[in-house]
């Protein structure tokens, strides 16, 4: 065998014992006469001890080859080391060898292989698989594995069959783009890669497995940013016969179970909110929970006062920011910076000092006396010593607008802390959204969603007022999930597919397969999808995927080690009945 023990185990309970180790040197400390080598691999660190007089003298001889990074075995007694390592399991002892194999060099690596390495990103991308050796990297992907298997367990538990769905399908008009992948032995005809198994799934309920799961790989060919890839990971689930209070209960409690078992934390119950609730209190349908700083809408008692930035809006609403009374002016003028730059695209905040003798003073104290600031400081619940920024506009635009600056504020004063979770879901979200460039309705999950019992006769009236039986899972202001009970009633999914703004022909020659299958006793079901990639970067305390993610993409979508996407041959584009580019002229 190659070794023994790991370089991970061993302890004072093993003293003058024999082993075989074998690993990747991480340091060398050389002093001439001994030196001590850490062997690492990915169970831990072991100190090896190379000493003249007590080495034989061709293995120490052989160490002074020893280069970091090489590949070695090594056998040895474990004896007691002189100076402990308290911070590593096995730093209570050490190796000196008998036995020294190089079994492969290694050339100098381009960044340190440690904790805190010298390597920016887009360097320990290229060289991934030097950079997965490194602990922070190693223990994220491990904690990716622990997650995935405490996932299949609990839902295998719950009588959940895992069950594969193809990954060459159909491609769909809605959604974000697809990838595309030509087929060579039908000529002109494509593949895409999957967004989802969302009909795949449902057509298993019509196949009668009641409760399906898999742990998928899906594509959508978008802009990239942290929390984003173009492939990622889905736990993908659906149930035949629930109504969405048992998805809900059902999936609360895996997400309950996945952080007692990781993290040791108890969650408390998951508050639902409606979409409508969450854009009035948080701008967002994604909103933090963590810290308050919630809304006040100040129509009423802003309007109507000669300010025309007020009268002449939809909306006007403010946050009160805890302790803000103290910010000087150059403070407050950052702010009002912050939300002008092109990613805000505010015009500007209106902000009131809440003083500590009861008093208001603001930017708007021409149009505005102290009884009106009083009643701003009630609609914001803001207290003496707080400051209150408002804000202007259209309802979306200023919405989104505040609620960055509600993120923001709360980054900074460290209000978002990574070792605290607050789950919610988010329900009752609009089912269609009117599109000004198409001049058509679309979709605001996808176009199987079900609308709610209660809203079936508006689809032919008001559409724009259905409210649909869809819900999100978010967490510390991730969504971290969503989904919806389906509509499994081919005439409603004909209406949907109408609404939408579908020929018949177009929703039979897209969708056929799948209202066929509901003429065949369909049952109601539903599901949800959690993004992998997301749960377990949150798990970890962070909010950037790709560093739990073995091989990520740049945010160009490229893969910089293998290099990928690149060109192919025009052979190959030939086969594919694709017409090579043009040659660029010299």
């Amino acid at each position: 065998m190659h070794r023994s023990h790991n370089c991970g185990e061993l302890s004072e309970s093993n003293l003058n014992q024999e082993v075989t180790l074998a690993g990747w040197v991480q340091k060398i400390r050389n002093k001439g006469f001994i030196a001590w080598v850490d062997l690492r691999d990915r169970y831990g660190i072991t100190q090896l001890v190379f000493d003249e007089t007590r080495t034989p003298k061709a293995v120490f001889k052989k160490s002074t080859g020893i280069g970091r990074e090489d590949v070695i075995q090594v056998k040895g007694l474990v004896i007691e080391r002189e100076s402990k390592n308290l911070n590593i399991p096995s730093g209570g002892i050490e190796i000196l060898v008998s036995e020294l194999s190089i079994l492969n060099h290694s050339e100098t690596p381009p960044f340190t292989i440690e904790n805190e390495t010298d390597g920016g990103d887009e360097l320990r991308m290229k060289y991934r698989y030097l950079d997965l050796r490194r602990n922070k990297v190693k223990e994220n992907l491990i904690l990716r594995h622990r997650v995935s298997m405490i996932v299949r367990n609990f839902l295998s538990q719950a009588d959940f069959i895992d069950i594969e769905t193809p990954y060459l399908i159909k491609s769909t008009p809605e959604g974000a783009r697809d990838f595309i992948v030509p087929s060579r032995m039908n000529n002109g005809q494509f593949y895409a890669l999957p967004q989802s198994p969302q009909t795949f799934k449902q057509l298993l309920m019509v196949g009668g497995f009641d409760k399906y799961f898999q742990i998928v790989k899906c594509f959508r060919d978008e802009d990239l940013r942290a929390d984003r890839q173009p492939e990622f990971t889905q736990i993908d689930c659906e149930m035949s016969f629930v109504e969405q209070k048992d998805v809900l209960s059902l999936f609360e409690e895996l997400i309950q179970h996945l952080f007692q078992e990781i993290k040791g934390i108890k969650l408390n119950e998951f508050p639902r909110i409606s979409y409508a609730k969450a854009m009035e209190k948080y701008g967002s349908d994604k909103p933090d929970i963590r810290f308050g700083m919630t809304f006040g809408k100040l129509n009423e008692i802003a309007k109507g006062k000669g300010f025309n930035v007020f009268d002449s809006q939809e909306l006007i609403i403010g946050i009160a920011v805890p302790g803000g009374a103290n910010y000087t002016r150059k403070e407050i003028d950052n702010w009002i910076d912050w939300v002008k730059r092109p990613q805000v695209g505010a015009k500007g905040l209106i902000w009131v000092r809440c003083n500590e003798d009861g008093s208001y003073k603001s930017s708007v104290d021409n149009f505005f006396n102290q009884q009106d600031l009083a009643e701003w400081s009630k609609k914001t619940n803001a207290h003496a010593g707080d400051l209150i920024f408002v804000m202007a506009g259209d309802s979306q635009n200023a919405q989104t607008q505040l609620s960055a600056l509600r993120i923001e504020i709360a980054e900074q004063m460290g209000l978002r802390k990574s070792n605290e979770y607050a789950g919610l879901w988010v329900t009752d979200f609009p089912l269609l959204a009117w599109d000004e460039d198409s001049k058509r309705y679309h979709a605001m999950h996808h176009p199987f969603t079900a609308p709610k019992n209660e809203h079936l006769d508006w689809l032919t009236s008001t559409p724009e007022k259905v409210l649909a039986n869809a819900y999100d899972l978010v967490l510390n202001g991730n969504e971290i999930g969503g989904g919806s009970i389906r509509i499994h009633d081919t005439q409603l999914q004909e209406q949907m597919f109408s609404l939408l703004g579908f020929t018949k022909k177009q929703a039979k020659d897209q969708f056929g397969f799948l209202m066929n299958a509901f003429q065949y006793g369909a049952p109601p079901h539903g599901g949800i999808a959690l993004g992998l990639d997301r749960l377990v970067a949150l798990l970890g305390g962070s909010e950037t995927i790709k560093d739990f993610i073995a091989f990520p993409k740049n945010n160009n979508g490229r893969d910089v080690m293998i290099d990928a996407p690149s060109k192919v041959s025009d052979d190959n584009l030939e086969e594919l009945y694709l017409k090579s580019l043009p040659k660029k002229s010299s």
